[in-house]
């Protein structure tokens, strides 16, 4: 089983999926707040590929980007960022994130081999559509990354069909029509649909996008196979400065991981 398939069928309720973006504001801080997210709570990582166009993220996460690229982030940094917490940590799944230019400059093949060297899971490359992604999926089966696809509200069933066709991992359902951080989900709308998605696969279906407070994730977790929180953590990090930042992340991340074991009742009557 790979560390995504076994984290999935060891937990009990809901996974808590964290995103952080790669070098943001610094490599050391990044690292150091990367390491500290299992044992906040995160059963897995989204590491973000830092990217000059980031277009399906709102500010925040856009934001995150050019703190990171103005460090010095590259395609090199994020990779020895996973070997070094691979080096203390050779249990949580890592999935990058991010789009395909930069992958494509460093070189696909090359970049399948040392994502996979480095102890990268997997991968969701929001901008490359099932269609167009041949040669990464060839890159990705042939050093065993799982390809992670994106599901939107609009996804009828054909085009399902299409995206579930080479899909691995988990699906990650963006629940709002728009980018990162902007917008709540309509629960009313996106449960039927999540119900009728998993009429067509058995992988675990992860709800991101609008998920801001423990609340938001304990409500999608009654839902989904996972909850995908990653603008207000890179909120938390730009809110604070380098020596606090780490802390402040693993504060927020222990409320949300325990918001997905307690009854949406009992935080309701925390307000």
């Amino acid at each position: 089983m790979s560390r995504i398939e076994k984290t999935f069928a060891a937990l009990e309720r809901a996974a808590l999926v964290s995103f952080i973006t790669a070098g943001d504001p610094d490599r050391d801080t990044s690292a150091a707040v990367l390491e500290g997210l299992p044992e906040a709570g995160a059963d897995i990582i989204e590491l973000g590929m830092p990217f000059s166009d980031p277009m399906a993220d709102g500010p925040v996460i856009q934001a995150a980007s050019q703190r990171a690229l103005a460090a010095g982030a590259n395609m090199q940094q994020t990779l020895s960022m996973v070997q070094q917490f691979r080096s203390k940590n050779d249990e949580t799944p890592i999935v990058l994130m991010g789009y395909f230019n930069p992958i494509m400059a460093y070189g696909v093949q090359q970049f399948g081999q040392d994502a996979a060297n480095a102890g990268v899971d997997g991968l969701i490359i929001v901008d490359l559509p099932p269609e167009e992604d041949e040669e990464l999926q060839t890159a990705a089966k042939a050093n065993r990354l799982d390809i992670i696809r994106l599901i939107t509200p609009t996804t009828d069933e054909s085009r399902l069909k299409t995206l579930l066709d080479g899909a691995s991992g988990f699906l990650y359902y963006v629940s709002i029509t728009g980018v990162t951080g902007t917008a709540s989900a309509d629960m009313s709308k996106l449960e039927p649909h999540i119900e009728e998605i998993k009429k067509h696969t058995d992988l675990p279906i992860a709800i991101g996008f609008g998920i801001k407070t423990p609340k938001d994730a304990a409500a999608m977790g009654r839902i989904g196979d996972a909850v995908v929180v990653g603008s207000s953590i890179v909120q938390t990090i730009e809110n604070n400065d380098k020596n606090t930042a780490a802390r402040a992340v693993a504060t927020q991340v222990k409320a949300l991981s325990a918001a997905l074991s307690k009854p949406l009742a009992k935080l309701d009557n925390q307000g």
